[in-house]
C-alpha cells in the first residue's frame, strides 16, 4: 500500500493573538483563577524583589505594542522549580506584555542567584526571556543579565560567547529605581541598530 505524504502545516506568526489566550487581563478578558502571569514573587519570597521594566522596538524603531514575553529564571540560591503552583511564594516562570497605549512591559521578581552550566561552570546571574509578536514566526530566545554585577558578567561563559563587546551590552540591563523600588530596565531591539542579541536553541 502506497504511502499517503500529508501537506505540511501552513505557519503563523504568534500575534497579535496570542493576548487573547495567554495574557487575558491585557487582551481585556476575565482571567483563571491559576494564571501565570507577571508576579513571579510574592512580597514575602525570599530574595532580593525587583521590578524588571521595558519596551519593545521593531527594525524600525517603532514600539511593538502587542508583543508578549516569558521568562524562566532561578531562585536566589540559583534553583529552578519546574512546579508552578499560584500558592508558591515564588515561581520560575512568569509571563507578561506590552500595554497597547505605552507599549511597556512589567514584571516582579526576585533577583537569580548563580546557575552552573552542564560543565559546571558558574554563569552570572541571569534570566531567560522568550519573545512573541506579529511577524515572528518562530519566538526569540534572549537572555537578562544584571548591569551590577560586572564581575560575574565578565566571567560569564555564556555572555562570553558574544565576541563584540558591544553587543554583549544589549542583554545587560540597567539598575534604576520605579516608585522607590529597585528596579532593571531591559529593552528589546529586535532588528536594526542596537539589535538584541538571540540565541539559537
Amino acid at each position: 500500500m502506497p504511502i499517503e505524504l500529508l501537506p505540511e502545516t501552513p505557519s503563523q506568526t504568534a500575534g497579535p493573538y496570542v493576548h487573547i489566550g495567554l495574557a487575558l487581563a491585557a487582551a481585556g478578558n476575565p482571567t483563571r483563577p491559576e494564571e501565570i502571569w507577571s508576579r513571579m514573587a510574592k512580597s514575602s519570597a525570599p530574595g532580593e524583589q525587583i521590578l524588571l521594566i521595558g519596551h519593545v522596538y521593531d527594525g524600525n524603531g517603532h514600539l511593538v505594542r502587542d508583543s508578549f514575553l516569558e521568562f524562566w529564571q532561578a531562585n536566589h540560591e540559583g534553583v529552578y522549580d519546574p512546579v508552578f503552583d499560584s500558592e508558591k511564594t515564588f515561581n520560575s516562570f512568569g509571563r507578561t506584555a506590552t500595554t497597547f497605549d505605552a507599549g511597556e512591559w512589567t514584571l516582579n521578581t526576585i533577583k537569580p542567584g548563580v546557575v552552573n552550566n552542564a560543565a559546571g561552570v558558574p554563569m552570572a546571574p541571569h534570566i531567560n526571556v522568550s519573545l512573541f509578536a506579529r511577524g515572528i514566526n518562530i519566538h526569540l530566545h534572549t537572555r537578562l543579565y544584571f548591569a551590577d554585577e560586572p564581575q560575574a558578567n565578565a566571567k560569564c561563559p555564556v555572555l562570553n560567547l558574544i565576541e563584540q563587546p558591544q553587543r554583549r551590552e544589549t542583554l545587560i540591563a540597567q539598575r534604576c529605581e520605579v516608585d522607590g523600588k529597585a528596579a532593571y530596565r531591559f529593552d528589546i531591539r529586535i532588528q536594526g541598530e542596537g539589535e538584541t542579541v538571540f540565541f539559537d536553541f
